[in-house]
C-alpha cells in the first residue's frame, strides 16, 4: 500500500427519496491525495457495486468548475472550505490522514433531497426563465460591438455573468435566499446597454418567481459570497434592490 495514500472515515448522507428519512452512513476509504473528492466518490461506488451494494447517488458533469452540478456540503462548507472552487476541484490533499469528512446534499426548502446527494434544483432554473434572458431585438453582432462600454463596466457584467447557479449561495445562507443569484442575474443586462429596454420588468419577474418558489429574505451575512465558487459580490444584491426599487415606483405599485 502506498504510505501516501490517505486513510479518511466519511460520513456519506443517504436517502432514498424525497419522502424518506435520510441518515449518514459510514465508509473508510484509502485515496491518493491527489484525487479530487468526485473521483473518490467514483472509487468508493466501484467498491460498494463490486459487493452488491447500493452505489451513492451524487451529481457531476464538466468536473471542471464549469457547471456547478457538482454542489455538495462538505465539512458544512457548500463545495467545501477551500475558496473558489466548485466540488469537483476540491481534492484529497486539503484533508488531513485520519480525518473524518462529512459529506451531505445541499440544504434548503426549495432544493428538495431526490437521492442521497442529489437536490432538485430546478426553482432556480424557473427563477431564470422568468426573465433571464434579452428578448428585444438588439441588432446584429456587428451593431452591438459599436456600443461603447466602459472597461469597468464590462468587467463589472462579466463577473456577474460568472454566477454558475450552482446554488451554495442558497446552501450557505440560513434563510435559504437566493438573493445573491437573482442579483447576479439581474447585473449582468442591467450593467449593460442592451438589457436596459427589459431592465424593470425583468427584476420584478425574476423577484416574484423567488419569491414563489419559497427562497428566504436576505439578511445581509454575507455568508453567500463567502461560499461561492466563483466569488460573486453582493453588491450585485445592492443593485439588485435599487433596480426593484426603483421598478415599483414606475410602475406605481408602491403605496407612498
Amino acid at each position: 500500500m502506498d504510505s501516501s495514500n490517505l486513510n479518511l472515515k466519511l460520513k456519506i448522507w443517504r436517502q432514498t427519496s424525497t419522502n424518506s428519512i435520510g441518515s449518514f452512513e459510514e465508509f473508510n476509504v484509502v485515496v491518493s491525495p491527489d484525487a479530487s473528492i468526485l473521483e473518490m466518490l467514483d472509487e468508493l461506488n466501484d467498491k460498494l457495486e463490486r459487493e452488491g451494494k447500493t452505489p451513492i447517488a451524487f451529481e457531476s458533469d464538466c468536473r471542471e468548475g464549469i457547471c456547478g452540478t457538482c454542489g455538495l456540503v462538505i465539512n458544512g462548507h457548500p463545495h467545501g472550505k477551500s475558496p473558489n472552487i466548485a466540488t469537483c476541484q476540491l481534492h484529497m490533499r486539503q484533508f488531513k490522514d485520519g480525518e473524518t469528512i462529512f459529506i451531505e446534499p445541499f440544504r434548503a426548502k426549495s432544493f428538495p433531497v431526490i437521492k442521497d446527494l442529489i437536490v432538485d434544483r430546478s426553482s432556480m432554473d424557473t427563477i431564470f426563465q422568468a426573465g433571464g434572458y434579452i428578448s428585444v431585438n438588439t441588432g446584429g453582432v456587428p451593431d452591438a460591438n459599436e456600443i461603447p462600454i466602459s472597461k469597468e463596466t464590462s468587467s463589472l457584467a462579466m463577473d456577474a455573468a460568472e454566477c454558475i447557479g450552482c446554488g451554495a449561495c442558497v446552501a450557505a445562507c440560513k434563510n435559504s435566499s437566493a438573493m445573491l443569484f437573482v442579483g447576479a442575474k439581474v447585473s449582468q443586462f442591467a450593467l449593460l446597454p442592451q438589457g436596459q429596454p427589459e431592465r424593470y420588468t425583468r427584476v420584478q419577474a425574476m423577484v416574484a418567481k423567488m419569491d414563489e418558489m419559497g427562497f428566504g429574505s436576505c439578511t445581509n451575512t454575507y455568508a453567500c459570497e463567502a461560499e461561492c465558487p466563483k466569488g460573486i459580490s453582493v453588491s450585485n444584491i445592492a443593485m439588485l434592490n435599487r433596480d426593484y426599487i426603483v421598478a415599483k415606483l414606475k410602475s406605481r405599485e408602491v403605496e407612498i
